[in-house]
């Protein structure tokens, strides 16, 4: 009990420190409605304590099959982290944010190619915006695409190379999938694979499909809004963040679809040895 507490105290801690680092990375004037960032750090912190003090799983997917979640969290926080410091760097230049800035700039240029997701974001940004802003948008979108790439490649060497999630003992489909229900909608392993191929395509499509959209309906939404640096902050985040997230989950659902049609082939075969004998 003290041990289920302690991790979910933990954890509903750097959750909060999460949604606050923004503000407390950038700069007082760039920092809006300090108020309103505090109460949704301690919602989500409330939120994630009863997720995790709960015995009963509700809406947090692989929370005992770690790493998967512990990377995606990981992920997320360097890519918040990076980006405020690279959103900081023309207000108030560091040692720091001189070094990420240079680094994200570097990958920018790189990644600036015909048809990459890095240049479409580019692309979008409106015509009277200023050069820079154009510049300071694709060099965090080129940071934060990088670092949900290795991300992605390292669960891939961890279901590889550790034999996830075998690797942290059973593995509990009702645990881990609380939103998957497998006594409806046909066999579960052609449904984990269907709802895992939709999830490695839509990850995949997305980084691509948002600027675009966004293009498309400038006329609703203003992509100068990024000039804000709390709304470039959480808006290149959940850009390279959540189709992340969406390739993990599928990898992760066709791996557990793999291991289940495993057992079924082992059961099969236990049985008609055990006719023939």
């Amino acid at each position: 009990m003290i041990a289920r507490i302690t991790g979910a105290a933990i954890r509903g801690i750097f959750v909060a420190l999460l949604i606050a680092m923004p503000s407390l990375l950038l700069p007082d004037t760039a920092t809006r409605s300090p108020e309103v960032i505090a109460l949704l750090a301690i919602l989500a912190a409330a939120l994630t304590f009863a997720e995790y003090f709960s015995s009963y799983p509700s809406f947090v997917e692989f929370r005992e099959a770690p790493p998967l979640n512990r990377m995606r969290f990981i992920s997320l926080a360097l890519i918040v982290i990076l980006v405020s410091l690279v959103a900081r760097h023309p207000m108030e230049a560091t040692a720091l944010t001189s070094l990420v800035h240079g680094l994200a700039s570097g990958l920018g240029d790189t990644l600036d190619f015909a048809f990459s997701p890095i240049q479409l974001t580019g692309l979008m940004m409106p015509a009277h915006v200023a050069p820079d802003l154009i510049t300071q948008v694709m060099a965090a979108a080129a940071l934060s695409y990088m670092i949900a790439l290795i991300t992605i490649f390292g669960f891939a060497l961890a279901i590889r190379l550790r034999d996830w999630p075998l690797g942290n003992g059973p593995f509990n489909v009702w645990t881990n999938l609380p939103l998957f229900d497998p006594t409806t909608g046909g066999d579960v392993v052609e449904r984990l694979q269907r709802d895992a191929r939709i999830n490695i395509v839509g990850g995949v499509l997305l980084p691509f499909a948002l600027p675009a959209i966004v293009k498309l309906t400038s006329g609703v939404v203003d992509p100068g809004l990024l000039a804000a640096p709390q709304t470039l902050v959480w808006v290149i985040s959940a850009w390279a963040f959540v189709p992340a997230s969406m390739i993990m989950r599928g990898l992760a659902m066709l791996r557990i679809s793999d291991l289940i049609a495993q057992k079924r082939r082992a059961a099969y075969a236990s049985s008609e040895a055990l006719q023939t004998a």
